[in-house]
């Protein structure tokens, strides 16, 4: 017997490293109802959900970009009608048109030009559904300024009358008839194919712009997906597919329209200088022409002399260089106003009329594409927003850089003018002999020829930006036309039956290893040898009949039976004739105490023994109550009183004749004292030589001393735990005691086992009234 304790360490090392496998699936199989309606109830959820929620179509779409840094088609066919001008603007990268094209600015057009923000739907077979072309059309002729989402119910009471409803709202209107909602505005109902209108309700909802344009921003992906070429790929999801092709059919017009107006821009800005410019200098002209005439007229000079002629042939040279220097000069003295005057510095620079110049054309293409940008904002926000002052602050910068490089530039152009006047003079001063009259009228001509060359510049230009503006194409074309799918991507019901399935494993699974994890109550069997090395040498079922006395009245049952199978345990602990005295303890009350005395008592006086029940829970009793005892005298008395003998406390019991009690008698104020008392060593020692087993009912080790007390008289502890109402981290009371050697011959026993799934170290199996009466009679004949 000594070796008993040993080898259940072993077999409690051996459990802590190893899983048990086996007790996963029996718990698991245990529960199989829970699986297969957890399962029924998920697929049943996924059948409504694929049943009832709309498809979502995926359609897209591909545009070709003329990426400057990567090359294509597009931009080698528009290149040289670009270069007239110098007009091509920033450089196109596909990166950017991308960024563009998820721009809010973009959506919000199209949701203003198709009436996103109101959808129209309606009801058949229990399934609502969106329309794309309803029997009428909802028109908010006056909105609030912040439109709050409202569902309109629309049903026909007549051809010519409509009942509309909403939450707050309901009125019969007819047609074209003007009707007002607070959260909305003033409406408008007006028929569009009443053929499809029926007897049925449609449902419209009205929502603001800006929240349907972050709706669709969300269906929306832009993304270019090969790096090696300028290829962007759009993505909209929507649930009906043409008016989701549509949309993103709008998308793309409104783009590549948006795109030609800021290629335009520039354009505009450029011709409308020049023509500007050239009214201003034809006016000159004809003041200097004018003058030319009246000059000749007065002083009657019809024709030049040969010296005056040779003179205009050797000048002619240095006086069109010259033209053309100051032609520079006043043009860069223009856009340099242009700049710097407040009222035109927020307009697109009109840089077609500057020479052409790497570092000069980088700035420009950046401050055009700001200015553009600049415009574009300012239709959904305001010039104090941070944005916007950012971006000025960039114009700003630029502005300052590009005056700084016209000033550069019109120096150069300044030198290069006083060194032609300088020469002109020296040329004409090799020439003395000619006419004052002739002198005079050489320095109009040379005017008038300066005025030409400038007027014939800007009309070059002019010509020049006219051509510009009709070549200019977008930068992008669709080279793949929006295209809804045949199939939608959701809900993809194999996918959501799978899911369901899997769900269906995973909700009972949570909550069996959940209450697993979250019980700290004693459950299996497993879980006490994995806590304490005390061995277990009694289980006893769940007493469904509540009868204490269930050996004596059901000596047939299942319990009767386990209380056989510890009265056979018991012999391998008490093996000597002294040893005779059991101990009942356990961590708390309610653990079956006197329960087990009772029935433990009774079980071993049928095989003939005497046995003494001892009611020792001064604080607490119960076992006489269960037993029908008269507790006027017992324990307590003996202790106190010098005149109650041993047999005056002993009293027999009625459901057996081998069967004694000793009641506690009246609880006494001082308990532990009481069990201390000298006269028990000798009550003990005259008890064993008259009974041959004696059965102490001991209080709760796990809150009181008491039981410790009783532990140097007692030959066995029985310790009892009962199933999911002891706590597992009291077991390590009873590993204590077990440790420490504080009792001596400690064993457990297992009370009110109610889970199929606790695992019988004895083959009991299910124990109950679904018992297998031919297994227990084969178990019962075993030990008789």
């Amino acid at each position: 017997m000594n070796n008993l304790p040993d080898r259940n360490v072993l077999t409690h090392i051996e459990e802590e490293d190893s899983i048990n496998l086996k007790e996963i699936f029996s718990k698991l199989l245990d529960k199989w109802t829970w699986f297969a309606f957890s399962i029924l109830g998920c697929l049943i959820i996924a059948f409504l959900f694929a049943r009832y929620t709309p498809p979502t179509y995926q359609i897209s779409a591909k545009i070709l970009v003329n990426d400057d840094e990567k090359g294509s088609s597009l931009g080698k066919q528009s290149g040289a009608l670009m270069d007239l001008g110098g007009l091509i603007g920033a450089k196109n990268s596909v990166d950017n048109e991308a960024e563009i094209l998820r721009t809010r600015f973009l959506m919000e057009k199209v949701v203003r030009q198709m009436q996103l923000n109101i959808v129209y739907s309606k009801k058949v077979n229990l399934v609502t559904r969106e329309l794309y072309a309803p029997p009428f059309k909802l028109s908010i002729l006056k909105g609030v300024d912040t439109i709050e989402t409202t569902k309109f119910q629309i049903k026909k009471i007549s051809a010519n009358r409509l009942k509309v409803t909403t939450k707050t709202f309901e009125k019969d209107v007819a047609w074209g008839e003007k009707f007002t909602i607070e959260q909305v505005g003033t409406l408008l109902l007006e028929p569009n194919n009443l053929r499809d209108l029926g007897d049925g309700e449609f449902t419209v909802s009205v929502s603001s712009i800006d929240g349907k344009v972050a709706e669709l921003m969300k269906q929306l992906s832009v993304a270019v997906t090969n790096k090696q070429v300028s290829i962007i790929d759009l993505v909209f999801l929507y649930p009906v597919q043409k008016k989701g092709e549509d949309i993103l059919s709008t998308l793309i017009e409104n783009y590549t329209a948006a795109n030609l107006v800021d290629k335009n821009a520039i354009a505009d800005s450029t011709y409308k200088f020049i023509n500007e410019r050239l009214s201003k200098i034809a006016s000159e002209l004809g003041d200097v022409e004018n003058n030319v005439e009246s000059f000749k007229q007065k002083n009657q000079l019809a024709d030049m002399s040969e010296q005056g002629k040779l003179l205009v042939q050797n000048t002619g040279e240095f006086a069109s260089e010259l033209a053309k220097a100051e032609t520079q000069v006043n043009v860069l003295k223009e856009l340099e106003n242009y700049l710097q005057d407040p009222k035109s510095n927020k307009r697109v620079f009109p840089s077609s009329l500057l020479p052409q110049d790497l570092v000069f054309s980088n700035l420009m293409s950046q401050y055009n594409a700001l200015l553009v940008e600049r415009e574009r904002q300012l239709l959904s926000v305001t010039e104090e927003s941070p944005f916007i002052r950012n971006i000025d602050k960039q114009i700003a910068g630029l502005r300052s850089d590009i005056i700084s490089n016209i000033q550069s530039t019109k120096n150069t152009y300044t030198l290069t003018r006083n060194k032609l006047r300088s020469q002109l003079s020296s040329a004409e001063g090799q020439i003395s002999g000619v006419p004052q009259i002739e002198k005079n009228y050489l320095k109009l001509a040379r005017k008038q020829q300066i005025k030409q060359e400038l007027y014939i510049f800007l009309m070059q230009k002019a010509e020049e930006t006219a051509i510009s503006k009709s070549s200019n194409i977008s930068v992008a074309k669709t080279i793949d036309p929006p295209k809804a799918e045949v199939v939608p991507i959701s809900p993809r019901k194999n996918i959501i039956y799978v899911a369901s399935i899997l769900i269906g494993l995973f909700i009972p699974l949570g909550l069996i290893f959940g209450q697993t994890l979250l019980n700290t109550k004693i459950a299996t069997k497993e879980e006490i040898l994995s806590l304490t090395r005390v061995p277990v040498i009694g289980e006893i079922s769940h007493n469904f009949s509540e009868d204490n006395l269930i050996v004596a009245n059901q000596g047939r049952s299942a319990i009767s039976e386990q209380f056989r199978a510890l009265r056979t345990n018991l012999s391998f602990y008490l093996k000597n004739q002294d040893e005779k005295i059991i101990l009942l303890t356990s961590s708390m009350g309610g653990e079956g105490k006197s329960f087990t005395a009772i029935n433990l008592g009774n079980i071993l006086a049928l095989a003939g023994k005497k046995v003494l029940l001892m009611e020792l829970d001064l604080r607490k009793p119960g076992l006489s109550a269960k037993l029908g005892i008269n507790n006027d005298i017992g324990f307590s008395n003996y202790t106190i009183s010098p005149t109650i003998k041993m047999n005056d406390i002993i009293k027999p019991l009625s459901l057996n004749k081998n069967m004694f009690i000793i009641s506690s008698g009246p609880l006494p104020p001082n308990p532990a004292e009481t069990l201390m008392s000298e006269h028990l060593p000798a009550l003990i020692k005259d008890l064993k030589s008259q009974f041959d087993y004696i059965i102490m009912d001991a209080p709760p080790v796990g809150i009181i001393t008491d039981a410790q007390l009783l532990s140097t008289y007692a030959d066995v502890t029985l310790y009892l735990v009962r199933q999911k109402v002891t706590q597992k981290d009291q077991l390590s009371i009873v590993e204590d005691l077990y440790t420490s050697g504080k009792m001596k011959n400690l064993g457990i026993v297992v009370n009110d086992i109610i889970s199929k799934y606790y695992g019988y170290g004895y083959g009991y199996g299910t124990y109950g009234e679904n018992a297998n009466p031919g297994f227990l009679s084969r178990l019962q004949s075993r030990f008789k």
